[in-house]
């Protein structure tokens, strides 16, 4: 039913899913708080070495180009055609737009949600009690060692997955010895081309993982063995096929199958010093300290195999961190089937909402806050992407 008080809406995160729902929530006139337990784009800088497979004009909406040419007129936006870096992207899209008269007074960065309950209802109350639709959101926060409580009648998790790593160990957990050599193991996004080329140049190096990350690690320490060819690479992967990446038939994103083909080549051809492993599963992980290198026991079939390297990449995906809202009727998402929650109000935007499923696009984020908020409006036909109300944002400037 449509409310007749605009809902007071929390958005977790200021990636650039949490900024944009929190565009349209101002848009609309909702009052609107985003929590940022780091910095604006915060996750999007820690890959920000990596280029996005998606164009700019994928990357965008009409209300953010609107808000920012609104009050900055003379900002230089990237072409549509341009495929930015994450720190790029940040830089010239995200960091302006959070900057916007609309925004600005919105976010609340080094702000971090601890917990997430519901004022006099409990979990062992069922999902579907009124009770819950009718109470608010509150939300436990903490800002320079200061805690708070907040309230909110709509929470949109936006908070992404990429802190918490997946294991490498069979059946999702860690392999024996991973805990104790964990700070040894990199499993966040590096700059091997950049800032982490010298950690990497010249090195043995095992990359676990199946996907377009392990394949950019892979392509990126192939560029490195051409320079420097005591660089050896050694590819694992648990999946049963010969070539890593399934290639899209027609992708439209012609950056992503380049890259799934140069992948797959070096796998097959054994070029850049890359030796690949398929259906190969990890046994156990011991480091023998800080630049000492580590040993790698795995299993392919009845064969067990060991190897002795200096470096361990762990590209094998992240899972969302549903703790915060452990008081709250909030399942983990399968493949951006989680936007809605059986929890009255909460939602799931962005990557988030695809829990272990790493095929997500901004514009697909777009797509949901859109109809979240057709839902939390009570209009099912409310589109503010249509354009009109960008067309009007602009002949206000």
């Amino acid at each position: 039913m449509p409310r007749s008080d605009p809902p007071r809406i929390a958005v977790i995160g200021a990636g650039p899913i949490g900024v944009e729902a929190a565009l349209y929530a101002r848009t609309l006139g909702y009052p609107v708080t985003v929590f940022e337990r780091g910095e604006v784009g915060e996750h999007m800088s820690r890959w920000g070495h990596i280029r996005l497979f998606s164009p700019f004009s994928m990357n965008h909406t009409p209300l953010g180009l609107a808000a920012i040419q609104k009050d900055y007129p003379k900002h230089e936006l990237p072409s549509n055609t341009d495929l930015l870096t994450g720190s790029d992207h940040r830089d010239a899209y995200l960091m302006p737009l959070t900057l916007t008269t609309l925004l600005c007074d919105s976010i609340r960065m080094d702000t971090e949600v601890l917990h997430i309950g519901r004022a006099n209802v409990l979990k062992s109350d069922p999902a579907h009690d009124p009770r819950r639709a009718a109470s608010p959101f509150r939300l436990l926060v903490r800002q320079a060692k200061q805690e708070s409580i907040e309230e909110a009648d709509v929470v949109l998790d936006c908070s992404g997955t990429l802190g918490m790593h997946r294991w490498l160990g069979e059946g999702g957990i860690p392999a024996i010895g991973e805990l104790a050599a964990a700070p040894h193991i990199t499993y966040m996004p590096v700059d091997v081309l950049g800032a982490r080329k010298e950690h990497y140049a010249g090195k043995s190096v095992v990359v676990v993982g199946g996907g377009y990350s392990a394949a950019t690690t892979i392509a990126s320490l192939a560029q490195v063995a051409e320079q420097n060819p005591a660089t050896w690479i050694i590819w694992l992967n648990h999946g049963p096929r010969s070539t890593p990446l399934t290639r899209l038939f027609g992708d439209p994103l012609k950056s992503r199958d380049r890259l799934a083909a140069l992948a797959n080549g070096l796998a097959n051809r054994g070029e850049g010093h890359v030796e690949y492993h398929s259906q190969t599963v990890i046994q156990s992980v011991e480091s023998h300290g800080a630049e000492r290198g580590i040993r790698i026991t795995a299993r392919c079939g009845s064969e067990e195999l060991l190897w002795e390297v200096e470096r361990l990449i762990a590209n094998v995906g992240y899972v969302p961190d549903l703790s915060f809202c452990r008081e709250l009727h909030v399942l983990e998402p399968v493949g951006g089937a989680g936007v809605v929650q059986p929890e009255p109000n909460y939602f799931l935007l962005g990557m988030k909402s695809y829990g272990r499923d790493a095929q997500f696009l901004l514009s697909r984020g777009f797509e949901q806050i859109r109809d979240v908020f057709a839902r939390v409006a009570g209009k099912p036909k409310l589109d503010l992407y249509d354009g009109v109300y960008a067309r009007t944002l602009r002949l206000a400037a």
